[in-house]
């Protein structure tokens, strides 16, 4: 269906915020999401100033037929933050993050990204588990799952959300926590986008003010990658090192012979005492042949904005996920083969070690279906050229189908792409069924279907 100027007046009358249309002088800009990949182009954005706004733009998209997209931070590389001919919830204005420093609690709007969250905290000396790259929404991470530097210290950002404000289907804005539709506060902690949209997510905090972390490099190797993870999963939980199969980047500490040249990176951040440092140092020495190191003190905030610039907006992603418990020597080979052979400068694979606190949350305790699990495989490939799409997309499906035998059947959901449809029910596994009835509970008719898609 479409949107007349009649329907369209009406919903400016309805919400505090901008309603961009295809013509209007914002359009362009409002259109655009993180991954160049997806040039779409919606019949509306409407730029939510708060919760209000929200449920009068799935009103609108239910009432006139128009499929609907929900954007947080805009980085979701499978593009599910915009859609042709419909209508996107752009939540970006709404970034407010307020601190309790007392509880040690933060609440922040749907629209907030990482970097937003981390500042707020920092300045209380606080931190939660957030993302690597401080760009990205608090919304699509911590509804998948949530992986990152803070993870074996203090699980994944699932476990430490609290509560939520949503805007279900039929436009209703509801709580939840563990008290209040306790369904759907499980149903949040990693099953996505499937339930409504989330306008306000509250957080545990932990003391943290700075952390010990960078890169380490070596030369891609097999072994590199198998001592990294027996040495990972059995470092202390304050101890995150997530390992990056990459071409060498032409920075200051990396020695010229290695720029452009297929290198493993350690990825490290270490929460415990500064007094320790120098543990975390030998450990990373016994890794293999170190070639190259940044490492240092830093504010947290600051170890999730180290990778910002060389992953800026606008760039062209495909990514594949899975997970596996262990780390075999086939998966090891197959890392280090199409690490020998990564497209780009900005491609890379980053192993996630999801261990420790995370695995003291049990396998139904939230949708978050793989705790027994202790790595999770990203990879894919990023470029520049569009004309270099069809390669790309190829390699990195060759990539997934050398990985997969040696993997889970299922993977991460935030580095699923749309042609993964068919792993839904493998990616949440036991949870799946239930999954399901709370689907039906709050969203019978699937008006929230651009996601991995849990269909009602």
């Amino acid at each position: 269906m479409t949107t007349t100027t009649e329907t369209l007046n009406t919903l400016r009358g309805a919400v505090r915020g901008t309603v961009v249309t295809p013509g209007d002088p914002s359009y362009e800009e409002a259109r655009r999401v993180y991954n160049a990949l997806h040039d779409r182009r919606p019949a509306v954005v409407v730029r939510a100033a708060d919760a209000g706004d929200v449920s009068a733009a799935v009103r609108h998209a239910r009432e006139h037929g128009l499929p609907l997209a929900v954007r947080g931070g805009a980085h979701s590389v499978a593009g599910f933050g915009t859609v042709d001919d419909g209508l996107v919830v752009d939540l970006s204005p709404m970034r407010e993050v307020r601190i309790d420093p007392e509880t040690r609690t933060a609440r922040a709007g749907g629209g907030a990204t990482w970097g937003d969250l981390n500042d707020a905290a920092h300045a209380f000396g606080l931190a939660t588990t957030g993302g690597v790259i401080s760009t990205t929404g608090i919304a699509g991470l911590t509804l998948g799952g949530g992986m990152g530097h803070l993870a074996r210290h203090y699980g994944l950002s699932c476990d430490n959300l609290t509560g939520a404000e949503v805007v279900t289907a039929d436009g209703a804005l509801v709580s939840c926590d563990a008290g209040r539709r306790p369904d759907l506060f499980w149903a949040l902690r990693g099953g996505g986008g499937n339930f409504g949209v989330v306008t306000e997510f509250a957080y545990r905090l932990h003391p943290l003010t700075d952390v010990f972390g960078g890169l380490t490099c070596y030369p891609l190797d097999e072994a590199v990658i198998g001592a990294w993870h027996e040495a990972a999963t059995a470092a202390p939980e304050e101890l995150n090192i997530i390992l990056v199969l990459a071409l060498g980047p032409e920075e200051p500490f990396l020695p010229e012979r290695w720029h452009g040249r297929p290198i493993c990176a350690a990825f490290t951040c270490f929460s415990g005492p500064r007094d320790r440092d120098d543990r975390v140092l030998a450990l990373l020495d016994g890794l293999g042949p170190v070639v190259g190191r940044f490492m240092e003190r830093m504010p947290y905030p600051v170890i999730n904005t180290l990778f910002d610039e060389q992953l800026p907006a606008g760039l062209y992603h495909y990514w594949k996920g899975n997970f596996s418990a262990g780390l075999s020597a086939g998966a090891a080979a197959a890392h280090a083969a199409y690490g020998a052979t990564m497209p780009t400068m900005e491609s890379d694979t980053a192993l996630f070690p999801i261990d420790g606190a995370c695995h003291r949350t049990g396998p139904e305790e939230t949708a978050f279906a793989y705790r027994d699990a202790d790595v999770s495989h990203s990879f894919g490939a990023t470029w520049t050229d569009p004309a270099d799409t069809a390669a790309n997309v190829a390699w990195t499906r060759a990539y997934d189908r050398a990985l997969r035998p040696h993997t889970e059947a299922g993977g991460y959901v935030n580095f699923m792409d749309t042609d993964d449809q068919d792993r839904v029910r493998v990616n949440y596994r036991q949870n799946y069924d239930r999954l399901r009835e709370v689907k039906r509970r709050y969203d019978p008719d699937n008006a929230f279907r651009l996601n991995q898609n849990i269909v009602p």
